[in-house]
């Protein structure tokens, strides 16, 4: 009715001035382009919907090929322990490499991280609901257990939670309540910047949703830990010239080969053999033109032995 009237308004005898009918015109089809808009954003939660629905049906099926996939990789997993059994050290060795982890280690982690013999991560079975981190250790001087764990997992609430093993360390041995000083030769202590202990985490669950360290080690570590223990530590990085240079020379080690620095040093002794032979010619001709001969002055000249090398053992 408003539009039949400004119409009228319009076109009728007492029709308004242009001015007027201008803005008239431009509400109009201000009105107008609010109701495409409009109509335009419900058909797109419409269609947004129907993605909602796809996505979720996507998510249950992803799910049941995850599942399936899981029980299937858990013999070569286990397969994967027993080989990185026989290596010593190894899991130590590609925390330290992990560019992530190796910021959370402090010496002492370290050196109780040698005694880590395994470490395993077991997805549960609806995968959505958690995950465990098992740790296996050999007695060691830190703490009493042989095993200590990490579990994440949902509540009835479905909100994120987690447990783990409680350490029972040793007396004086617990790396969780280091002060972060060290002491120096004239007895002084001095601060200094010591990453939080990396045992701190079995009992940090404050944000158990958002576990960096839990979720590096299920989603990074877990499924292909053999190349962070090749890479060496991340200060030098993989491919530098100093790992070249160390893989080189325990290849030339192994094989007995002399490598680039023995054969340098060979090069300088043939070098200088051959210069101690051309000063052996050059005193021989010398001595040859000389011989018998007379100097300027009329005097014998006598050979000069001074040039010959000292072979004197």
């Amino acid at each position: 009715d408003w539009i039949k009237q400004t119409e009228g308004n319009l076109t009728g005898p007492n029709r308004t001035e242009p001015a007027a009918a201008g803005r008239s015109f431009a509400v109009i089809g201000l009105l107008f382009s609010e109701k495409e808009q409009q109509e335009a954003i419900e058909h797109i939660d419409e269609v947004q919907n129907e993605i909602d629905r796809l996505n979720e049906q996507a998510s249950e099926e992803i799910l049941k090929v995850e599942q399936k996939y899981n029980k299937l990789r858990q013999p070569f997993f286990q397969k994967r322990s027993e080989l990185i059994a026989k290596i010593p050290n190894f899991w130590v060795t590609t925390f330290v490499n992990h560019p992530q982890v190796s910021a959370l280690l402090g010496e002492e982690d370290e050196e109780a991280l040698h005694y880590l013999s395994k470490v395993e991560v077991t997805e549960f079975e609806d995968i959505k609901s958690g995950y465990r981190i098992d740790f296996s250790f050999d007695e060691n001087p830190y703490f009493e257990n042989k095993a200590l764990s990490k579990e994440f997992n949902v509540n009835e609430s479905g909100d994120p939670v987690s447990k783990s093993t409680e350490i029972k360390w040793k007396t004086g041995k617990d790396l969780t309540k280091r002060t972060g000083q060290t002491q120096n030769k004239a007895g002084k202590k001095r601060q200094h910047e010591e990453p939080e202990s990396f045992f701190t985490w079995f009992t940090d669950h404050s944000d158990s949703g958002a576990d960096e360290l839990g979720e590096v080690i299920k989603d990074d570590i877990w499924p292909n830990p053999l190349q962070y223990y090749l890479v060496g530590p991340p200060d030098r990085g993989s491919g530098s010239a100093w790992d070249m240079a160390q893989l080189f020379r325990s290849f030339c080690a192994w094989f007995k080969v002399p490598d680039m620095e023995d054969e340098e040093a060979e090069d300088d002794d043939e070098e200088e053999e051959e210069e101690g032979l051309e000063d052996i010619d050059e005193g021989e001709e010398e001595e040859g033109e000389d011989e018998d001969g007379e100097g300027e002055d009329g005097e014998v000249r006598k050979p000069d032995y001074s040039r010959l090398p000292d072979v004197r053992g």
